[in-house]
């Protein structure tokens, strides 16, 4: 009676006390990739948004930067308050922003192997940028405040000091915006990072446990 009871068992059932059933190995391997296909569009949602305010910040602080230039051939004998455009910071550092928000938008739609690399590189080249631009900016800044000393022996006195108070305020400006974009670039940079030693566990994982 004992061997017919066995023999009468289904196969894949587990018996009284038994291991579980391997049939419901799938269902978790299934939910497992379906929650990490979820964290990937969230992932990629979050690049693409930083991606925009990155382009959006690079945008901003170009045209502060033709603004500033177009004031410094103005009132050329007040140059001393525009050391920055000197630099040509207001200029190129921009366009490493747009460039580096561009990639992670294009990249966190399409993520192939080559626009990752590439948004990672330049989100990188874009904080040692914007940490740059922060530096030019705040000596800027200090030098501007010994600027105001030599509107004292000035002819246009109240112009010097209109134009030094001007100036100090598209730096503070500028400064704000370039912290920023430093904090958004390490943020992506840190973002790309992880998301591709993510896809690289499970790469490895994945097909273990299925096997």
């Amino acid at each position: 009676m004992a061997s017919q009871e066995v023999g009468n068992a289904e196969p894949g059932t587990a018996s009284a006390g038994g291991p579980p059933a391997r049939q419901a190995e799938p269902e978790v391997v299934n939910s497992v990739y379906q929650r990490n296909d979820e964290l990937q569009n969230h992932q990629k949602e979050k690049l693409q948004a930083l991606g925009a305010v990155q382009i959006l910040n690079g945008a901003t602080v170009l045209v502060l930067g033709i603004f500033l230039a177009s004031l410094q051939n103005i009132f050329h004998p007040f140059s001393q308050f525009f050391f920055i455009s000197y630099t040509a910071y207001p200029l190129w550092g921009p366009i490493f922003f747009i460039v580096s928000g561009s990639l992670s938008v294009a990249a966190g739609r399409k993520p192939t192997r080559t626009l990752v690399q590439n948004a990672f590189g330049m989100c990188i080249a874009s904080s040692a940028v914007a940490l740059v631009g922060f530096v030019f900016l705040s000596v800027n800044l200090a030098v501007n405040k010994h600027s105001f000393k030599n509107c004292e022996s000035s002819q246009s006195q109240d112009l010097c000091v209109y134009v030094g108070i001007f100036s100090n305020g598209l730096m503070s400006l500028m400064l704000i915006l370039t912290l920023l974009e430093l904090f958004i670039s390490t943020s992506v940079s840190v973002m790309w990072c992880i998301e591709s030693s993510c896809n690289s566990i499970e790469v490895i994982s994945f097909p273990s446990n299925s096997v």
